[in-house]
């Protein structure tokens, strides 16, 4: 009788089959998400509350920051901050870090930085999209719903930012 080979899978957090300790496909696997910190603030209620002739600038900053763990696990960070103001008043700020805890396994060293600040804060912004929604609506404002980010090119401009630090500093010798 031919013996048959079986092949030893298991179970990713997203209920899909993942390759067995010794398999080659890379991963990327959430292990936990939470908030880090937050803030809402509200200083000049109630009369930010009251009923406004225009709609207040809203001033929005997106940024992602990265902790090692361990060899496969990084910690990943998305902050946001969002403040309303009219004028010199401000309306409201809203300042979040939502964080992450990632596994990355059999991704190629050249592939990490970017799998690392595009992915993962790309599986953050949902949730952390919508605590900022949820706050500024319980802070009696209608719900704030950032636009969607595009953080491959965030980190394409962070990566140019550095490139020129890293030029200006070495003129500068």
């Amino acid at each position: 009788m031919a013996k048959k080979e079986a092949t030893k899978k298991t179970e990713n957090g997203n209920g899909g089959a993942a390759a067995s300790a010794n398999g080659e496909a890379p991963s990327l696997s959430v292990l936990t998400q939470y908030v880090k910190d937050f803030s809402f603030e509200n200083p000049n209620s109630p009369n930010s509350l009251l009923p406004k002739e225009k709609q207040p600038e809203i001033n929005i900053n997106i940024n992602v920051n990265a902790n090692p763990m361990s060899e496969t696990d990084f910690e990943v960070i998305l902050h946001l901050e969002a403040k309303a103001g009219q004028g010199k008043d401000m309306v409201f700020n809203v300042d979040l870090s939502y964080a992450g805890i990632f596994r990355l396994v059999n991704i190629p060293d050249e592939a990490k930085h970017p799998a690392i600040l595009i992915e993962c804060p790309r599986l953050l912004f949902p949730f952390a999209r919508q605590i900022v929604s949820d706050a500024t609506r319980n802070g009696g404002f209608p719900p704030l719903m950032i636009d969607p980010v595009d953080f491959a090119r965030l980190y394409q401009s962070r990566m140019a930012q550095a490139q020129q630090a890293s030029e200006a500093a070495q003129a500068k010798s």
